[in-house]
């Protein structure tokens, strides 16, 4: 691999035009190429094999309305009104807002108009068809008849419902930008130089138009979501920032060394390029795990991501080379820092006052090793209290409507109306052999009429609205408001009670079909959904996590001939990625400083970010594990000596290190300014996750623990070492006299380092 990526970065060095040229082409023809044929995204929410998701295929096969998506238009008496509204001057606002959402395209219907107790809340309920068949125009549409209410000060429309969630594009608009500008800053104070600063910029904003471009290629092969651009745009900026951070600070280190360009740039490709290649192939394998979960959109997230992950390794191997040669020296100029030379500004990354750490954590390894562990344990204990589910409405800031509309809701009919259950009845007439002229039409009603009944008298369900029986299609809706919120915990408790309980013992009394046929009922609707969703995510995550770390011990043994050096590194992966767990049970779930990071109420982890963190922080924290141990592998190789070789890697290290974490957690951080929780979550997530494996775990933990490790470090049994591969990340590289003439350098010139 060494080889190929010294060959490829030597070419794009000597020939950056081309190399570039060749991109442009690409580039072109993807973005053409997208925008003639590529396939619309989809929002399909579905999960194979769950209660919900065969409530909705039952109901969408029978053509009955309630399988599709639903908005609710609220409207209320304005604060301070002395009157309710059956005003006549509200009653005739609401009749006409109701006459204009009929007339919408898409609208299958709106039903009759719902007023709370006291008078003062009106729910309009607008029914329309499948995720499938709807697009973001829609929620346009809808919010356009809202505002455009002619209703003067009579009454208060707000808007919202599983619509405008399922399009919701999460307020995030501009978080990247954020990020990206505090990485300038990193990179101008990591390099001291504009040019030096500007190629991993731009070389990750070309990878990442590339990446974005084709996902309208990829939704040919795979359904991907349209929120899975704005997810890889997260993890693609960041990633692709500090891919180009380690090959650039390599490249100038061999200027440093007096390398001449083109041999420096190659270099660089093969030692710190071939880090790359195995730290983002890792963090697209880790990704395409997420299709172990059985969720079809987090799979389809999952490839939509790896796809830009791996677009940034490539363009990190051969348009960085290429800008590389480009600039020749000049990749020193407009210094924003005094600098004696160039040796000396190529030479920065190696500092007298990190080797002065690596000395002090080397003297104190054991105080270190217990202390730093102890803060990790502690930092992850609040996971034992995890609470998987789905924010609902009322975690959005009063500055949305949807907020002001679920809290109008919540007042007026109670909390279970925000998130009403479907309970979808087969009333037996699926098969082929029932003829529905034979159906017992008074048996049928009658066992619906029991079960809603039955469902009605549970102590989680509020109320239950009048049965929908279609006898022509042999299935019954039943919509149950339950007594408690949708995130609540004691709404999906509720669901599973009717699933287990209620709904078996109303059935057990007769069938409504003809002879050989069968009733059953399922429990659907969006809080069903959400909740089925993390029941799936919470049964595989514990075997998704081992087997991940699994796969780190098995590529670390590969890389680096060690047990314990991979032992060690799975470990810590755990507990860097656990704590990041805990904080975010202690701000979403128990609301520690929320109000620090925009969150208007407490909410429940969201079922797929878990799984979803650890495969991308997984592989994120091998780019760290890599460059640090490569470098401390490097000097043992040359020495001999653990304790002499841990400090060297520190030294070498972890500016580049620290300089790469800052702009990851600038990149993810800049997503908790935005409105959606989700957003906030992963956002802080993955920053606490990348702040504590770069600092507190590589800068700290690491080397404590080698240097308590020893000589240990690097026992390979030997019967192991004849088995494993041989993958070495630092490789042939080229190593023929500094500032010799590239031109003439032959390849066979390519030995071991």
């Amino acid at each position: 691999m060494s080889t190929l990526l010294f060959r490829i970065g030597r070419f794009a060095a000597l020939h950056p035009g081309r190399m570039i040229g060749l991109w442009l082409v690409v580039a072109a023809l993807v973005v053409v190429t997208s925008g003639a044929w590529g396939a619309e995204l989809d929002d399909e929410f579905s999960v194979p094999g769950v209660d919900s998701q065969i409530a909705t295929e039952l109901l969408s096969d029978a053509g009955n309305d309630r399988a599709g998506l639903t908005a609710s238009v609220v409207v209320a008496s304005p604060d301070g009104s002395s009157t309710t509204l059956s005003d006549p001057s509200k009653s005739a606002a609401i009749d006409d807002l109701r006459s204009d959402l009929e007339s919408l395209d898409s609208v299958v219907g709106v039903a009759p108009t719902q007023i709370s107790p006291d008078g003062r809340v009106g729910l309009l309920t607008i029914q329309y068809p499948i995720l499938e068949e709807l697009d973001a125009s829609d929620v346009d549409r809808l919010i356009e008849v809202v505002e455009g209410t002619d209703a003067g000060d009579a009454i208060d429309v707000e808007v919202g419902g599983d619509l405008l969630q399922a399009f919701d594009d999460g307020g995030g608009d501009g978080a990247e930008m954020i990020g990206l500008a505090v990485a300038v800053i990193v990179l101008l104070v990591a390099f001291g130089s504009v040019i030096a600063m500007g190629l991993p910029i731009g070389m990750a904003l070309a990878g990442l138009a590339l990446g974005v471009s084709a996902m309208a290629l990829v939704a040919h092969l795979i359904e991907v979501p349209s929120w899975a651009p704005q997810m890889g745009t997260m993890i693609g900026l960041g990633v692709g920032i500090d891919y180009a951070l380690f090959v650039v600070t390599r490249h100038r280190e061999n200027l440093a060394d007096g390398r001449s360009i083109v041999d420096a740039a190659a270099h660089a490709n093969a030692t710190a390029g071939h880090s790359v290649v195995f730290a983002g192939g890792t963090v697209v394998i880790a990704i395409l795990g997420l299709a172990f979960a059985g969720v079809p959109f987090m799979t389809a997230a999952g490839v939509a991501t790896s796809v830009i992950v791996a677009v940034m390794v490539i363009a990190s191997v051969t348009l960085l080379p290429a800008l590389l040669g480009l600039v020749g020296h000049r990749i020193d100029r407009w210094s924003v820092r005094r600098q004696s030379n160039r040796t000396d500004a190529g030479r920065a990354a190696v500092g007298t006052g990190w080797q002065r750490w690596g000395e002090h954590v080397s003297r104190h390894a054991a105080g270190y090793a217990v202390g730093v562990t102890a803060l990790l344990l502690a930092l992850t204990a609040p996971v034992l209290a995890l609470q998987l589910g789905f924010p609902d409405a009322g975690s959005l800031p009063d500055s949305r409507t949807e907020r002001r509309a679920y809290d109008l809701v919540a007042d007026g009919f109670g909390p279970g109306a925000n998130g009403p259950l479907v309970v979808a009845v087969d009333l037996g007439q699926s098969s082929e052999s029932v003829d529905p002229a034979v159906v017992d039409v008074d048996a049928a009603t009658s066992l619906v009429d029991d079960l809603s009944a039955a469902i009605a008298a549970d102590s989680g369900v509020a109320s239950v609205a009048p049965a929908e029986v279609d006898l022509d299609a042999g299935v019954a809706t039943i919509m149950a408001f339950p007594s408690t919120a949708p995130q609540d915990d004691a709404t999906y408790e509720t669901v599973q009670r009717l699933r287990a309980d209620v709904i078996p013992a109303a059935l057990a009394g007769g069938e409504a079909g003809a002879s050989g046929s069968t009733v059953s009922a399922h429990v659907g609707g969006q809080t069903a959904t959400f909740g089925d969703v993390a029941d799936r995510v919470g049964d595989r995550l514990l075997l998704f996590i081992s087997a991940v770390v699994a796969l780190s011990f098995l590529l670390l043994t590969v890389v680096f001939r060690s047990i314990l050096v991979a032992a060690k590194a799975a470990l810590l992966n755990l507990l860097s990625i656990g704590a990041a767990y805990g904080v975010l049970v202690a701000v979403f779930q128990w609301g520690w400083g929320m109000s620090l990071f925009g969150l208007e109420s407490t909410v429940p982890i969201v079922s797929f970010i878990p799984m979803f963190m650890f495969a991308v922080l997984f592989g994120l924290s091998m780019d760290y594990e890599v460059f640090l141990l490569s470098r401390v592998r490097e000097e043992y190789r040359a020495t001999g000596d653990n304790d002499r070789s841990v400090i060297h890697g520190i030294a070498v290290s972890a500016r580049v290190i620290t300089s790469a974490a800052l702009i990851m957690i600038s990149v993810f951080g800049g997503f908790v300014l935005g409105e959606d929780p989700i957003l906030k979550m992963m956002g802080l997530g993955l920053a606490t996750a990348i702040l504590v494996d770069a600092t507190i775990v590589r800068l700290v933990l690491v080397p404590a623990t080698m240097t308590l490790l020893g000589d240990r470090n690097w026992w390979l049994p030997g019967w192991l070492d004849r088995v494993l591969p041989h993958v070495d990340v630092d490789g042939p590289v080229a190593t023929s006299p500094a500032g010799a003439n590239d031109a003439a350098r032959p390849d066979r010139e390519l030995v071991d380092a």
